[in-house]
């Protein structure tokens, strides 16, 4: 029943603010993300104690603030995914700004193909809509959410924003392969990589303590050589702002180095220090409402993320 009062109830939001004025619906979701912050519930707590970690010499009353304002910051996101499917070409260009975009049309140019690890940061599927129309041809993964049929819709909005989209499971050949093949394709391959507690994720350290990210972009970048971004993403007024940040990498594509889980935790620390630098920079929009350090884990979780290790 759950599953379906979800479903229900982003089918709804997808209709109705898509049909309503904008500016007043963006202020009803931004008082709503200031009382749900102000009731103190699980998500607003989890997300505090996340910040605390990115931001460890604040105050109460500015960590108070910081959170608050990033509950309205999430809000904006889903006000504009709602939104995003009907911009025009011109709309979602004039919002999106990528400062350093020559980087990815340099490796496109090349047909090397690049990759992109980004964190759960202000709108990123608009992101994914700008490169498309850019002429960056973007395959990224989707998670299998519940219900089915919101999974569904989701695949449907960032297909119609013209990304490709691989199912991280049940898909006719693994995730990895397909990607290595779309990167030496000459497409840049996009995925979200600040988080991964799973049995597969590598431990790595972020903002000075424990936690795990996923593989794949370390994985991907020694099998196939082309390079590797972390992204920072933040909302400037009406824009959002992204940056590249290059992920130094030695990688021969001749040789086994994707194996060597030594040469794999290496690279994925590299990737959770770029990540680590935007968030920084901008903390207020690092949508992050789960746990995700080890040590907030309870330990039958704890104990499963500790599986690989």
């Amino acid at each position: 029943m759950n599953e379906r009062i979800t479903g229900a109830a982003y089918a709804a939001g997808w209709k109705l603010v898509r049909v309503l004025p904008g500016k007043p619906v963006l202020a009803l979701f931004r008082t709503g993300a200031g009382w749900f912050a102000g009731r103190g519930g699980a998500g607003p707590r989890r997300l505090s104690a996340n910040l605390r970690r990115v931001v460890p010499d604040a105050s109460e009353a500015e960590l108070a603030d910081l959170t608050k304002r990033g509950l309205q910051s999430y809000a904006r996101y889903w006000h504009e995914a709602f939104r995003l499917p009907d911009w025009s070409h011109e709309e979602i260009q004039r919002r999106f700004v990528l400062e350093n975009a020559s980087l990815l049309d340099d490796a496109v140019a090349r047909g090397h193909g690049a990759l992109v690890a980004l964190p759960h940061a202000a709108n990123w599927d608009l992101a994914g809509a700008w490169a498309t129309i850019h002429g960056i041809p973007v395959t990224t993964v989707a998670e299998r959410l519940k219900p089915e049929d919101l999974y569904q819709r989701f695949l449907s909005f960032r297909r119609a924003l013209g990304m490709e989209i691989l199912p991280l499971t049940g898909g006719g050949r693994p995730p990895l392969d397909v990607l290595t093949e779309r990167v030496r394709e000459g497409r840049v391959v996009v995925l979200l990589a600040d988080r991964d507690l799973s049995a597969r994720g590598v431990e790595v350290d972020f903002f000075g303590e424990r936690t795990k990210m996923p593989a794949g972009p370390a994985v991907l970048a020694l099998r196939t050589g082309a390079p590797l971004f972390g992204l920072a993403l933040w909302n400037d007024g009406p824009i959002t702002r992204a940056r590249l940040i290059p992920v130094p990498v030695e990688a021969d594509p001749t040789d086994e180095h994707h194996r060597d889980p030594e040469r794999v935790a290496a690279v994925t620390q590299l990737v959770a220090d770029a990540l680590a630098s935007g968030i920084a920079e901008h903390p207020v929009d690092w949508h992050m409402l789960q746990p995700l350090w080890l040590a907030d884990l309870p330990p039958r979780r704890r104990r499963t993320a500790a599986v690989a290790d």
